[in-house]
Order: C-alpha cells, then sequence, then structure tokens
C-alpha cells in the first residue's frame, strides 16, 4: 500500500489554491480539438469538494447560463487542468452547498 502512495504522490499537483465550499473559482480546462489544443473556460460557485488532498479530489462547480443551472466536475489533479483561480469567496457555513439548486 506504501509503494502506491509513494507512486501516486509524483502526480499530485503542489500549485493549488485553498478551494472550499462557497469559493468563486475560474477553472482552465485542455482539450484537443481536430489537432490543436484549445483551452476552455468555467467559471461558478464550488459547491461540493470531495476526497481531501488524495489523487481522485473533485470540485462541483456551479454555474447559471441563461437561466439553466450547469455543474461540472473537476478532478482537481488531472493532467487536463491548466490551473485554478480564486476569484471570490462567499461564507458557507456548510461543508456541501446543495442546497443551492432549488434555491435559485
Amino acid at each position: 500500500m506504501e509503494k502506491v502512495k509513494e507512486f501516486l504522490k509524483t502526480y499530485l499537483k503542489k500549485d493549488l489554491p485553498e478551494i472550499r465550499a462557497g469559493d468563486i473559482i475560474r477553472v482552465y480546462q485542455k482539450y484537443k480539438e481536430g489537432g490543436k489544443e484549445k483551452t476552455s473556460i468555467f467559471e461558478g460557485l464550488v459547491i461540493a469538494r470531495k476526497h481531501g488532498k488524495e489523487i481522485g479530489a473533485t470540485i462541483t462547480v456551479r454555474r447559471v447560463i441563461d437561466g439553466v443551472g450547469v455543474e461540472r466536475i473537476f478532478p482537481i489533479h488531472s493532467p487536463t487542468i491548466e490551473k485554478i483561480e480564486i476569484i471570490g469567496r462567499e461564507k458557507a457555513r456548510r461543508a456541501k452547498l446543495y442546497y443551492l439548486r432549488k434555491k435559485k
């Protein structure tokens, strides 16, 4: 088990900001279209963070586009994620903000 942890440690990103529920973030994600590599930007509110600091850690980001709520789940340590910027912080009293799905 220790060998697996040591192996996976090399793939963990070290330059990540401290992300928590209630943060407004901008996620830059690379993708391939044809022969070109492009960057997609998704900006929204973090409603959940799961799996702590391990390799499978994810964040759920919610954004309302034209009156429709859109949620995307991003694996934090994925090589397709270029960078994550924190734009602002909202006060959150809970770790998971799933109730916002019904509020808006």
